[in-house]
């Protein structure tokens, strides 16, 4: 079943609240100035029993210029629009300047009623419909129906009742399988009950004890109680005017605007990127760095407009802008917003956001362009792609491009994937994916980075992985970048060679005086076998033996069993080989056992053994060793 949410829109003292009145048998004017002014000040609501069944909500907006942010807080979120237009006056400014807002807010229906039609005759009647006719003109109302009614004899009620109904089995249902969003119009306190907010919940399903995060200021809540229609329910859809009771939070601590979402599911940010559009009917151009009222929700936020490919955006003409915010905001790419000068007080425009949370970019900025086109106009292949091109210097988790992109993680996973097929992106889990030309970018940083190295450093195998992730990717989680790196060793960028990472085709080459100074120390462990000299001894301060020792370390030709001891390869081989063959004998081997078996002293036979338990060869059982499980 639908939910719809209809709004009223028109000049002050057009009868905007009479009629809802006499439709629905509630008075939306609360305060009592507003009773003793008799025009509306703040946002009036009620509900709408509909021929079939349909249960409607009704948002009645103030229609004097001074409270037009009060009817823009109210605009929002709704479905059905009712222009309301008195015949004792006809179309006025407030008429047109709320009609502007209903267009920029992209109301997809609406009606037409005349209003006070007990006050003129017919033929006046069909004038202010002709003027009416002439106002919509090109707009979303054109074409439209129109009634005339009134309030106060009851005439065109129950005709305006079945139009509203026809339109409200039309019209499409919010979507139910986002997350629940809710901007928040209206705050109060509650004798017995604590804080209460009101608003359209924008899509998804809210339901009575869900957790809740207040958006921008973080606080997490909880739904203590919901009422829809002033009626207690279990839970509210997307569609439907609701009041929500919070648990634990004060009526200070939230400000008309806040955003009531599930946790995680919103990002606040400073900028907005935007196809803005100039109102042609305002005869008002925008200047690059004007600084402008935005009404996004029911949030009102001064910004700072910047132009992205001109200096001024006529009337009539729209382009790509970012707007940097006085303040925090939540939107969700798609989202409508207005703008207003910030003097004098008048709606110039309004547009689509098309990126919630972008970085900051400079004017003219090609790429910058593309990206809030495709972002535009994109299907969803092609918009999470440009997402993850955008954020992948920040390795993006796939919920956070859902996000910005509007969609579900699976529906952006889905994406993703499909991409990774393509070759257009790199997925490094199931969680990151990365765009494939910033993956080339680190691996020309990378392979720059190993010639360097190699260049420095012949004789060394490589570079160990964990000093090649903190110098290429130093602020990314040690998964991510290792698995970075498994997939360029699997592409053969590079190779890894017992933990040191070299470029694929390096080999370690020791030119003829080199060579001769590694035999020769070849040859000293060799004759030492089980009571090799000591590293320091070896090297004696020669930076070139210490280069050489590296890479008999890197080619295996010695095996390190702690600083001052290396081993001979083979040498090494033949003493594990005996631990083990004393173990398949005894069941267990003592370090006494094994320092005779081999000849040598205590203090090369504990350096083999440990060397042994590190490595889980061997396992320390009391005081001695049994197989571990790496043996063979």
């Amino acid at each position: 079943m639908n939910h719809v949410i209809i709004g009223t829109a028109g000049h002050v003292d057009h009868g905007k609240t009479c009629l809802i009145k006499a439709l629905t048998g509630i008075d939306t004017d609360r305060l009592a100035e507003e009773k003793k002014r008799g025009i509306t000040i703040e946002l009036g609501f009620a509900n709408l029993e509909l021929p079939g069944g349909v249960t409607a909500g009704i948002v009645d907006v103030p229609g004097h210029e001074k409270f037009i942010k009060n009817m823009l807080a109210g605009a929002g979120g709704i479905d059905i629009a009712m222009l309301i237009v008195a015949a004792d006056e006809g179309v006025m400014p407030q008429t047109r300047e709320h009609l502007a807002i209903l267009r920029l807010l992209d109301i997809p229906k609406g009606v037409v009623v005349i209003t006070k039609c007990d006050t003129v005759d017919e033929d006046w009647a069909e004038l202010v419909k002709e003027d009416v006719a002439e106002a919509v003109k090109g707009t979303f109302l054109e074409g439209a129906p129109m009634v005339c009614v009134s309030a106060f004899t009851g005439q065109g009620l129950d005709e305006l009742k079945e139009l509203l109904a026809d339109i409200a089995k039309n019209t499409e249902g919010k979507d139910l399988s986002r997350p629940f969003r809710l901007p928040a119009d209206r705050v109060f306190t509650l004798g017995g009950h604590g804080t209460v907010i009101t608003g359209t919940l924008i899509e998804g399903t809210l339901h009575e004890g869900d957790e809740i995060e207040l958006y921008p200021s973080g606080i997490m809540t909880r739904a203590r109680s919901i009422q829809v229609h002033s009626h207690d329910v279990q839970e509210a859809y997307g569609g439907q005017r609701v009041a929500v009771n919070l648990a634990g939070v004060k009526k200070e601590d939230i400000e008309r605007g806040e955003v009531i979402a599930a946790p995680g599911s919103m990002t606040p940010s400073m900028m907005l990127d935007v196809r803005l559009d100039c109102l042609e009917e305002a005869g008002r151009e925008i200047k690059n760095n004007s600084r402008l009222h935005l009404y996004h929700g029911a949030r009102e936020i001064l910004t700072k407009v910047v132009l992205m490919d001109r200096d001024t955006l006529l009337p009539g003409e729209s382009c790509f802008a970012q707007l940097r915010l006085e303040e925090q905001i939540v939107a969700k790419r798609g989202d409508r917003f207005v703008v207003r000068f910030y003097s004098p007080l008048e709606t110039v425009g309004g547009g689509i956001i098309v990126d919630p949370c972008p970085f900051k970019h400079r004017r003219s900025d090609r790429r910058a362009l593309e990206g809030m086109e495709i972002k535009l106009r994109g299907d969803r292949q092609a918009v999470v792609g440009r997402l993850i091109a955008d954020h992948s210097p920040n390795w993006t988790h796939v919920e956070d491009v859902a996000r910005f992109g509007s969609y579900t993680v699976d529906e952006t996973r889905q994406e993703a994937e499909a991409l990774a097929q393509s070759g257009a992106v790199v997925a490094i889990s199931k969680d990151i994916y990365l765009d494939a030309e910033y993956v080339k970018k680190v691996r020309k940083e990378m392979l720059a980075l190993l010639t360097d190295f190699h260049k420095k450093n012949p004789l060394k195998g490589g570079v160990k992985r964990e000093e090649l992730r903190s110098r290429i990717l130093p602020e990314v989680r040690i998964a991510d970048v290792d698995a970075l790196l498994d997939h360029f060793i699997e592409k053969g960028s590079i190779k890894e060679v017992r933990g040191l990472i070299s470029i694929a085709s390096f080999k370690v080459e020791a030119g003829e005086k080199l060579q001769k100074l590694m035999d020769s120390i070849l040859a000293q462990y060799k004759k030492a076998a089980y009571a090799p000299p000591a590293t320091d001894d070896v090297i004696g301060g020669d930076k070139q033996a210490a280069q050489v020792l590296d890479a008999m370390l890197a080619d295996r030709l010695l095996v390190r069993l702690d600083a001052q001891i290396y081993m001979e390869a083979g040498c090494y081989d033949q003493a594990l080989q005996t631990a083990m063959d004393l173990i398949d004998k005894n069941g267990t081997v003592t370090l006494a056992e094994y320092r005779d078996a081999l000849g040598t002293s205590r203090k090369f036979a504990v350096a083999l053994l440990e060397q042994f338990d590190r490595a889980r060869l061997t396992k320390k059982v009391g005081d001695a060793r049994v197989k571990g499980e790496n043996a063979k």
